[in-house]
């Protein structure tokens, strides 16, 4: 099983291939690339009015308003500043870059807009961690809703909660979904993990929460979690939560599934070999 990536390696290679065709002295290509990606995010690579030299990159978020309350502008106008742009028609960002006009630093340019989706989550856990630091208690609580699930996230003075509300589509789901409180067991550095089926936790009481086939996994972040030194690493874990939960259970079924059909197709060969010889005829 793999990790799954925060960034998008569809834009960085993409980037990547046109930066060096234009360093080696080639002429830059027409592009032309539509593809979603997790949480129905939707990236588009062209050519700004055809001109071939001008690479946009664009990204539609259907939630990126709630985003844009914690500061998402904020963030990527200090971690884009220089390719940041009005955005196209139909998305929330835009990225454009001058292949004429490169800077040296090609590679961290690439990783930057790979990280695109990334730095816009980063805004919301980002904010709130600064918030624990600071000692800030009464903060808003984020709300972000994204596809059929929610992400809440709340600072206090020594900690920080994030609640994932999950929909489990099969009942076996939410067996494989409890793995997740084992992990502190595992490893003392991990945070508190808390899952809840069907009743939303206490702090979400006075919220939107659905109650009904849905799981809630709380994880409680302290200050080790969130200070400067790893919370960027907190951050890109923790927002691809969601995604990785989904991947994880598919791919433990596919595995069950294949081990049972293994252990039948021994079970055959048992059964085959133990019938008996049909009797000779005279």
């Amino acid at each position: 099983m793999i990790m799954l990536k925060v960034n998008n390696c569809i834009i960085e290679e993409t980037l990547a291939l046109k930066f060096e065709k234009v360093a080696a002295g080639n002429k830059p290509e027409a592009v032309e690339v539509t593809f979603p990606d997790f949480d129905g995010v939707l990236y588009h690579i062209s050519n700004l009015n055809g001109d071939k030299t001008k690479g946009m990159v664009s990204m539609s978020l259907k939630f990126y308003k709630e985003l844009q309350a914690h500061g998402a502008d904020e963030l990527l106008k200090r971690v884009d500043r220089s390719f940041l742009v009005n955005p196209e028609s139909g998305y929330n960002d835009s990225l454009l870059y001058d292949l004429e006009n490169l800077p040296t630093s090609k590679d961290s340019i690439v990783h930057q807009a790979g990280m695109l989706k990334q730095n816009c989550f980063a805004s919301v856990f980002g904010k709130c961690f600064q918030f624990q630091e600071e000692g800030k208690e009464g903060e808003n609580r984020a709300v972000i809703h994204y596809r059929d699930e929610t992400i809440y996230v709340e600072s206090k003075k020594d900690r920080v909660t994030v609640v994932f509300s999950t929909v489990f589509k099969d009942d076996d789901n939410v067996v494989i979904g409890k793995e997740f409180k084992e992990g502190r067991r595992a490893s003392s550095p991990t945070p508190q993990v808390i899952f809840s089926h069907r009743e939303p936790p206490l702090k979400l009481k006075d919220t939107d929460a659905a109650v009904g086939d849905i799981g809630y996994i709380t994880f409680v972040l302290f200050p080790h979690h969130t200070n400067a030194t790893a919370g960027d690493n907190t951050i890109n874990l923790i927002y691809t939560l969601q995604d990785y939960l989904h991947y994880h259970i598919k791919c433990f079924k596919a595995y069950i599934h294949t081990r049972m059909r293994a252990k039948t197709l021994d079970f055959l060969k048992v059964l085959n070999r133990a019938r008996p010889d049909a009797e000779k005829k005279k």
